[in-house]
């Protein structure tokens, strides 16, 4: 028991931190300027990240009838911002990686907000009173505030006052975070190793689900709205990708329910094989125009 609270007290606070200070890394002001300056692209993904998706997930869970529980760790997953792999996927895609850093930073400082809210309503819609876990907002506000804002603001000011050693440590960086994520996830399904199959059978169809339509819409919207082909691929694989890490964060230290922390992680495993063929997809297609 003791191991389990170090994990969820310090191991995992710590990852995130770390991971939201590899993204601060990336971003300067200037970035910020542009979005402002240029503010559709991001617009477009906003509302795809934040509106479109809680309500998606939502809609979904109307009528996929699976544990209270696994339903609101849905919703956890659906609030959270976009992941550190969204960034590096777009890179790899050769999509606007600008954007999806930006994206990423941004909806993350918003979802301090956001994120409480959506997760409140969700675990007084589908829990019964009785079994429903007290979600503080001050608490869980400052929580994320300190766990995913500082860092980022942090990871910035690092950027800006030593250049040298963040071009030199921001490989590192990346690969750490990986690291971390694969072993979060990893922890996350082995603390439910006896009820994963369980678990898996009820949340893994509308986590997949919930992934394939949202990356659908975000495609779809920004071909509409005339974005360019890097900035649809950003949008798209940001709006796929999202940060499990800060799910399970939620659920597991601010809420305490180990079970609401299992959507969040089928999610992460299940998102990497869409990204990976939305990808294939992005290159095949560049290489065919070129």
């Amino acid at each position: 028991m003791e191991d389990a609270n170090a994990i969820t007290q310090i191991f995992l606070p710590l990852s995130l931190a770390f991971m939201m200070f590899a993204v601060g890394l990336e971003l300067t002001l200037a970035d910020f300027k542009r979005v402002a300056a240029q503010p559709k692209g991001f617009l477009i993904g906003a509302i795809n990240q934040m509106l479109l998706l809680p309500l998606v997930a939502f809609g979904l869970l109307s009528f996929w009838h699976i544990e209270p529980v696994l339903a609101v760790g849905v919703m956890i997953i659906a609030a959270c911002p976009g992941g550190v792999t969204s960034n590096f996927m777009t890179y790899l895609a050769h999509g606007d990686t600008a954007l999806s850093v930006s994206m990423t930073a941004i909806i993350s400082l918003l979802s301090v907000i956001s994120l409480p809210l959506i997760v409140s309503f969700s675990i007084l819609h589908f829990m019964e009173t009785s079994t429903a876990p007290e979600l503080p907002i001050g608490q869980t506000v400052l929580g994320i505030f300190a766990i995913t804002t500082m860092p980022v603001i942090i990871g910035m000011i690092t950027n800006s006052y030593f250049p040298t050693f963040t071009q030199n440590f921001d490989r590192q960086a990346r690969t750490v975070s990986a690291l971390l994520f694969i072993v979060i996830i990893g922890g996350a399904i082995y603390a439910e190793r006896q009820n994963i199959v369980s678990f898996f059978n009820q949340a893994g169809p509308v986590a997949l689900s919930l992934n394939l339509v949202m990356m659908a819409l975000a495609l779809s919207l920004s071909k509409v709205r005339g974005l360019t082909a890097q900035q649809q691929t950003a949008i798209t694989l940001e709006c796929g990708l999202q940060n499990g890490t800060l799910a399970i964060f939620v659920a597991a230290t601010l809420i305490g329910s180990r079970e609401m922390m299992i959507p969040g992680a089928i999610y992460s495993l299940l998102m990497f094989p869409t990204a990976t063929a939305y990808l294939l997809f992005v290159i095949k297609r560049r290489r065919r125009q070129a």
